[in-house]
């Protein structure tokens, strides 16, 4: 019989709430950010720690009518999704 893997929960929860994993989110937010920005977009990025985990988001486009409005935003926001990870 094979041994079956059991994840250890509480070492995993307590990896999502370290100071480096908020850096690392932080900078995956920004990145993306920076990317949906170089279509003549504005956007802003915002984390905090939740109860749970670290959490980030990019907000925007603060750049409306320069951007294509909603679509323009839209469309940034998911080609910079396709490169922020990297």
């Amino acid at each position: 019989m094979s041994a079956r893997f059991v994840p250890n929960r509480p070492g995993i929860n307590s990896l999502m709430k370290t100071p480096e994993t908020g850096a690392e989110v932080r900078r995956i937010a920004r990145r993306i950010s920076v990317a949906a920005a170089g279509a003549d977009g504005d956007f802003r990025t915002d984390a905090a720690l939740g109860a749970m985990r670290w959490r980030a988001a990019v907000i925007g486009n603060y750049n409306w009518p320069k951007s294509g409005g909603l679509r323009g935003s839209r469309r940034a926001l998911l080609s910079a999704l396709d490169g922020g990870g990297e």
